[in-house]
């Protein structure tokens, strides 16, 4: 291992490479008609109750509380519109065959490499420690697929969403509720409004509530997340990294380089899918800073 490597540096890179070839999922057009196949129509609510996974089982509070900032009359439909015709398991199946056609579709020059890095990753998610990360666990304990290339995309979700399990408590350490979380993000992230909380869900009252409380510890001014307030969302993003730095030392510099090597040329032509599929703003955390609108 290089002496001088920058653990937080390549822990940001793996995070964003990860967030780039999970993201597209969600809108693909693919996954959402083999979720309408199941009975669900026009494949309702497919975002919440295929990332849920297994959790879904739980109940709609349970997968609220880890989803953290989405809105929990959404996230009651969305399971709600899945299990009345299809158990979790039929709808992660669902996802994970859009996965397979879509890889191949849109990046086949990785699915080789990536399909071989499977093993490997999977076992930095079996040396993760659980405590804490619901989603995570759920996501771990599922059967997994004999599909080596969907089986390597699911590692490197499960890897994905420790780090949004911990995310999430880090911001409950700090007293953000969801809507704040939101605004903090945004602004941090260069937008000039508040669309990022909304489409979350968090209406006016949310909102205004956000605003006044992070105004109170100095992160927000006349109704905006002020340069105090970016400067303490890269604080987080620099704790969150640090923290999630262990996954990646566990895959070691040598895998970590490959996979970062491997998923950066073709991360904007996957961020290209979900502006094809969904528009030029979802999905954040895959879009580089001050070009993700």
């Amino acid at each position: 291992m290089s002496v001088d490597l920058d653990w937080r540096e390549l822990t940001a890179r793996a995070a964003f490479a990860s967030h780039r070839l999970i993201g597209w999922i969600y809108w693909d057009p693919t996954a959402i008609e083999n979720h309408a196949a199941l009975g669900i129509e026009n494949g309702m609510g497919y975002y919440i109750s295929s990332r849920a996974g297994g959790l879904a089982d739980a109940g709609p509070d349970v997968v609220t509380a880890a989803f953290y900032s989405i809105h929990p009359d959404f996230v009651s439909f969305s399971l709600r519109v899945a299990a009345e015709v299809a158990t979790t398991e039929q709808v992660q199946m669902a996802r994970d065959a859009a996965v397979e056609s879509g890889l191949h579709g849109f990046v086949p020059e990785i699915c080789d490499e990536l399909a071989a890095l499977g093993p490997s990753l999977w076992e930095v998610v079996d040396a993760l420690p659980l405590a804490g990360r619901p989603l995570f666990a759920a996501l771990r304990q599922r059967r997994r697929s004999d599909a080596p290339l969907v089986s390597a995309w699911l590692a490197v979700n499960a890897i994905r969403e420790w780090r949004g399990d911990t995310h999430f408590a880090l911001h409950v350490a700090e007293d953000l509720d969801g809507a704040a979380a939101g605004l903090l993000d945004a602004a941090w992230r260069g937008h000039d409004d508040d669309w990022l909380p909304r489409s979350r869900g968090a209406d006016d009252t949310a909102i205004t509530a956000s605003i006044a409380a992070l105004t109170a510890r100095g992160l927000a001014g006349d109704g905006r997340v002020t340069t105090a307030g970016i400067e303490y969302r890269q604080h987080l993003e620099d704790h969150l990294d640090d923290l999630c730095s262990v996954a990646w030392k566990q895959l070691g510099e040598a895998q970590t380089l490959a996979f970062c090597n491997l998923i950066e040329p073709v991360g904007d032509l996957l961020v290209e899918r979900i502006n094809t599929t969904a528009g030029d703003r979802w999905m954040p955390a895959a879009r580089k800073r001050g070009m993700d609108r």
